[in-house]
């Protein structure tokens, strides 16, 4: 099939994503809540009921408009989570900083250690994992940080959170799990201080294709749904620091009506990853939908 004919069949099939690339054009012009309604019945399919929404997804798009305590903003950004994590639950569970930095340029690149990991502090993307520094291509790994730091995030998703987040790059140890080669996330969904799930995301250094989320209750069984990615064929194990990942998860969402906790486990040892407020940013299905539900009764507004 030649690219033009390619081109048109993806407009005749999928003409609700041309209509969304559009729309995230002029992002910047347009309501919050305006923009929001729109990008949601061409994501999700239907219009949402801001005065009455039920399932999780409509909520998180509520909390945008409606949950907007300044704290957040230092929660969300990738170098001043890490001070708020660490008065809260202890150093021990910091990954080590090794700097932060305004510009690529300013990076001392000949200075950092042969593994690391760069990523722009306010953005949902823009990282780059250094394992051998001898095969960096280091060009390569500035341009893909200087895109980053030129994404609007809020402008596209209006998690506000990110707003007013300042664009820096903060450089970090690069660490790996016991499988070799990948850290394991573990990300558990909390609701006004408690956790009700969590889900393990794994192949996460292959292509986004690649990645597999599944999902498990706080007993850990295997919960019957998917979102955004397949499961695993091998599913993982409950990890050593499961019951210490539970415990530091209560106690980083107190007083949150909802927050995703996300954590590394390296042989029982917990390290925090990130906050997030807004998981997918409320644009992605559950399958089957009914859990859209479920999960929606947990979020009280």
């Amino acid at each position: 099939m030649t690219t033009l004919k390619k081109f048109f069949t993806y407009i005749i099939y999928h003409p609700e994503r041309i209509f969304l690339r559009l729309w995230n054009g002029v992002a910047p012009i347009i309501s919050d809540q305006l923009f929001l309604a729109v990008k949601f019945r061409l994501t999700m399919g239907y219009w949402m009921d801001f005065a009455h929404p039920k399932t999780y997804n409509e909520k998180l798009q509520w909390l945008k408009l409606h949950d907007r305590k300044p704290i957040y903003t230092q929660m969300v950004d990738k170098y001043t989570a890490k001070r708020h994590v660490a008065e809260r639950i202890g150093e021990k569970y910091i990954i080590p900083t090794i700097g932060v930095w305004e510009r690529p340029e300013d990076i001392p690149w000949n200075e950092l250690p042969n593994q690391f990991v760069a990523k722009v502090t306010h953005d949902s993307g823009g990282i780059v994992i250094c394992k051998d520094k001898s095969q960096l291509n280091i060009f390569a790994a500035k341009q893909k940080l200087s895109n980053g730091l030129k994404r609007d995030y809020y402008a596209v998703s209006r998690e506000w959170p990110y707003k007013d987040v300042k664009r820096q790059i903060i450089v970090e140890q690069y660490m790996v799990d016991e499988s070799g080669h990948e850290l394991k996330d573990y990300k558990f969904f909390c609701f006004d201080g408690e956790p009700k799930m969590l889900f393990i995301a794994t192949d996460r250094e292959n292509t986004n294709e690649d990645t597999k989320f599944d999902f498990f209750d706080m007993k850990f069984n295997l919960l019957p749904f998917t979102n955004g990615h397949k499961h695993a064929k091998v599913l993982p194990t409950k990890p050593k620091g499961f019951d210490t990942m539970v415990e530091l998860a209560r106690k980083l969402s107190i007083g949150i009506p909802h927050v995703r906790v996300d954590f590394y486990d390296i042989n029982g040892q917990v390290y925090f990853g990130e906050l997030t407020f807004y998981h997918w940013s409320g644009f992605v299905s559950f399958e089957p939908k009914e859990w859209d539900y479920k999960i929606g009764e947990w979020l009280s507004i």
